[in-house]
């Protein structure tokens, strides 16, 4: 068993909003299908800290939710900002449960566990300085990210979180993440969202003793990320980093 990931799927099966127009996304799907299918197996678990259907609404993520189901492995999803049709996780589940949707798990102020390893995460959120809409949703998903840390913790499981949108990006900050990440002393962050020329900003190391990772499909070339190496080692040891 293997732990993958990769985030911003932006699946158009549903709707008809395909990501080829720009560029690099040529034939994603396709793309993302084989490399998948290459690379994944049954008892892998694939992580997709959101953005994963381009659907406004739950109904019409049956086709893109198909198309993940339909995938080796288990599959584990997060929110991401484009993630219209998320609803209660109730709701979720109860359609993909009847649709036979039955290797799909969701992440949502709660974790999954991977061995001695907590899956956690949110979706965070921008930080626009100085307007206080944001502010409110950042200290929001800043205590969604302490309960699902807190889920693994009662669990006797050591978190390893995974994030829609960056903490830190160039010189922004979202302190409210930040300072979860600090609280519950967490080596490493896996996160999306960025894509195309905005990765050359992107943090890909460590940044004040945290290392982060950028795993938007188009950076990774729409291929899931294994990340067992650096997973399995003890107490998440940060010297095997070498992604």
């Amino acid at each position: 068993m293997s732990l993958f990931v990769i985030a911003d799927l932006h699946l158009p099966l549903g709707c008809n909003k395909p990501m080829d127009i720009f560029r690099g996304w040529d034939n994603y799907v396709d793309r993302l299908e084989k490399n998948w299918r290459r690379d994944v197996c049954d008892s892998d678990i694939v992580v997709i800290p959101g953005d994963i259907s381009w659907a406004m609404k739950l109904e019409e993520t049956e086709k893109d939710l198909a198309f993940i189901n339909s995938l080796p492995g288990t599959k584990v999803i997060m929110k991401g900002n484009h993630d219209y049709w998320w609803n209660s996780v109730s709701k979720m589940e109860k359609f993909m449960s009847d649709r036979g949707y039955d290797s799909i798990k969701i992440v949502h102020n709660n974790c999954f566990k991977y061995g001695d390893i907590g899956i956690c995460g949110t979706r965070g959120w921008i930080n626009e300085k100085g307007q206080q809409a944001d502010k409110k949703i950042l200290l929001r998903e800043a205590q969604r990210l302490s309960v699902s840390i807190e889920c693994a913790l009662k669990q006797e499981l050591s978190p390893l979180v995974f994030l829609h949108y960056p903490p830190v990006y160039n010189s922004d900050r979202n302190e409210e993440i930040l300072a979860v990440l600090k609280k519950y002393d967490i080596k490493v962050c896996f996160y999306g969202h960025i894509h195309g020329s905005g990765a050359k900003y992107a943090v890909n190391g460590e940044y004040d003793g945290i290392y982060y990772k950028l795993i938007a499909s188009d950076y990774l070339q729409f291929a899931p990320l294994c990340i067992d190496e650096f997973v399995h080692s003890d107490n998440l040891n940060r010297q095997v980093w070498k992604l």
